[in-house]
């Protein structure tokens, strides 16, 4: 697919791009209908050239074979190139405008699957689906949710396991910062290797307890919201062989990931797993 250029990002309404993505579209038996999209959409300040040119350098670094790779490393750098509020973020048109008229082509490469056994296709999700699911929103609220301040380096464990992107980034438990990084070091630490692993820890996790009960157990330290901004409007070079740096908006208190990691750590010993036996 050849996508022609677009000056500036924009917001494709839900309405619109429902209607405008076909079942062929999705099979890549007709093309996107760009001249509606751009009839229909409403143009924001933000110019799309250096996004564009983050997600072909994505293309560029990992071959079809490693496509999943790919996620690792477009989530800290799309997250630092666009430089959105959470407010902004929760705007699906935005991730529309993005999915269906700056860089379909990518969503058709990273999630092309087979809806039968003959036709290959791509999930409507991931053009216009939830931020779990939708394939640049999920990406930035990985970066967002999973960083600890400006240190992406947690983002890159949790976008480097497909169970914690797809999984785990649904649910409310790690709106609470603790939460998130303590799952994410017992990942890291491979305690949690497998896909049923990182599942089952998630599970009883998220079992154990709501936002509520970490909260108090595990108290957050409260974030800058104005040293957040100052990183949004602070447009500076963004590195491609090196992790840039997010807003310095306030780091995850590492007593309480600690007293998460050992509360985790005794719970997922006692989750049923398939396969794993008692004496192991």
């Amino acid at each position: 697919m050849t996508t022609p250029p677009v000056e500036h990002l924009a917001r494709l309404p839900m309405e619109a791009a429902a209607r405008l993505l076909g079942i062929a579209v999705l099979e890549e038996r007709e093309p996107l209908p760009f001249a509606a999209i751009d009839r229909l959409s409403s143009t924001t300040p933000r110019p799309a050239g250096p996004v564009r040119e983050l997600i072909d350098e994505a293309v560029r670094r990992h071959p079809p074979e490693s496509r999943t790779a790919a996620d690792a490393w477009l989530a800290p750098r799309l997250h630092a190139s666009l430089r959105l509020t959470r407010a902004e973020a929760a705007d699906r048109g935005l991730w529309n405008h993005l999915a269906m008229r700056v860089a379909p082509d990518y969503v058709f490469w990273r999630h092309r699957g087979r809806a039968s056994r003959t036709v290959p296709s791509v999930n409507r999700a991931r053009f216009t689906g939830l931020y779990d699911q939708q394939t640049f929103a999920r990406l930035w609220w990985a970066a967002e949710l999973f960083r600890d301040g400006p240190d992406y380096r947690p983002v890159v464990v949790a976008c480097g396991n497909q169970d914690v992107l797809n999984t785990v980034l649904g649910m409310g438990m790690i709106m609470h910062r603790p939460v998130a990084q303590a799952i994410l070091t017992l990942v890291a630490d491979g305690v949690a290797k497998s896909g049923r692993e990182v599942n089952a820890l998630a599970q009883a996790a998220n079992a154990a307890g709501s936002t509520l009960v970490y909260e108090a157990l595990a108290p957050d330290s409260r974030q800058d919201p104005a040293r957040y901004v100052d990183w949004a409007d602070d447009h500076g070079f963004l590195p491609y062989d090196s992790l840039p740096e997010g807003p310095d908006d306030g780091e995850v208190p590492r007593a309480s990931v600690d007293t998460l990691v050992e509360l985790f750590t005794r719970l997922f010993a006692e989750a049923p797993i398939r396969g794993r036996t008692v004496d192991s």
